[in-house]
């Protein structure tokens, strides 16, 4: 399984619009920006068919700490639930069965022989 980062992300979105890579850059961190922005305001983040990112308060507990194995308070915190969208999910279900490929996804109006499968070796 392959690691994409954000670089690559950015070049495959410039590649499949035809913008240059700076202004796919300030598009694709314009949007991480707003993600992050409105997760930090609480808000949930719903992309059809995509999935939904909401915000979840963990409650306080008690854990152990494995080296002394003394009692440790874990205060509550926020954290980021994602859950997938129906299309993302297909497309996982697709390639978890036996005798399918490995799971390709492509921007919208990206030839699928330009775009990497996820899993293909480099």
């Amino acid at each position: 399984m392959d690691t994409i980062t954000k670089k690559d992300l950015i070049d495959r979105v410039a590649e499949s619009t035809g913008v240059k890579r700076a202004d796919a850059k300030k598009v694709v961190q314009a949007f991480l920006d707003q993600i992050v922005a409105e997760i930090g305001r609480g808000n949930r983040l719903e992309f059809r068919d995509f999935g939904v990112f909401e915000v979840r308060e963990r409650a306080p507990r008690m854990a152990q700490n494995p080296k002394t194995l003394q009692p440790v308070a874990v205060p509550a915190k926020r954290t980021v639930k994602f859950k997938l969208g129906r299309l993302m999910k297909q497309k996982l279900d697709r390639a978890a069965a036996p005798g399918t490929p490995a799971v390709e996804l492509k921007l919208a109006g990206t030839p699928a022989a330009r775009a990497p499968r996820v899993g293909a070796a480099r």
